[in-house]
């Protein structure tokens, strides 16, 4: 029993010994990495098709530079650390017109942005919630809080879905905001109305607004 105990508790100062050599040869950018897929682990593991498929491909530290911005916009959130931006696609919150955008993530705020406009200013701190849906569609939905700074949920499509919201909500330090639905979900258009997007699964990825006036993501 003894010997077996001291066997034990060898292999676990072995184990230590092993995990803190890994982690101190590390480098910094490898680290990063690390944190932020056991965060994507944590939101999206057996909820998301397409998240097994993820865990292969690094995340990006950004996907466009902060000197491919608009010297317009980088004006309008100067003073602001720029973390992360990616270009995205935008459904309007009525008519569901798609619009190319780019989405920037700084450390305080999230920000839609139209070649020299900022068309939208969530900061992380008034963030609400972030939907996604199980399937292995793009769509991410930012919920923020009914006031009149706000024009209503913000509807984004994103290449890079598992990095896009990892960064996000990492940055506003709010994991416990993330849901993955099924089926549907509830947006704010603004000024007290809501509108229902659809997802369902069909031979080709499509979004487009059907018969009822619903987004449809396929």
């Amino acid at each position: 029993g003894f010997l077996m105990q001291t066997s034990e508790m060898l292999h676990k100062i072995c184990m230590r010994n092993l995990v803190r050599k890994y982690c101190r040869g590390l480098t910094a950018e490898r680290k990063v990495q690390l944190q932020q897929k056991v965060v994507t682990s944590a939101v999206f593991s057996g909820k998301k098709e397409g998240y097994l498929e993820s865990l292969s491909q690094p995340f990006l530290e950004t996907r466009l530079k902060e000197n491919d911005l608009n010297p317009k916009v980088l004006q309008l959130i100067r003073g602001e650390n720029i973390k992360y931006v990616t270009p995205v696609i935008k459904y309007d919150r009525n008519g569901f017109k798609a619009r190319e955008r780019l989405l920037v993530l700084t450390q305080s705020s999230a920000y839609v942005v139209e070649m020299a406009k900022v068309k939208q200013k969530i900061e992380y701190s008034t963030l609400k919630g972030i939907s996604t849906s199980n399937l292995s569609d793009g769509i991410v939905v930012i919920h923020v809080p009914e006031d009149n700074k706000q024009k209503g949920d913000v509807i984004l499509q994103c290449e890079h879905v598992f990095e896009t919201v990892t960064k996000l909500c990492i940055l506003a330090n709010k994991q416990s905001v993330v849901k993955v639905v099924k089926g549907s979900l509830r947006f704010r258009v603004g000024s007290g109305k809501e509108g229902t997007m659809v997802f369902t699964v069909g031979p080709e990825p499509q979004v487009f607004k059907d018969k009822t006036g619903q987004l449809t993501v396929v």
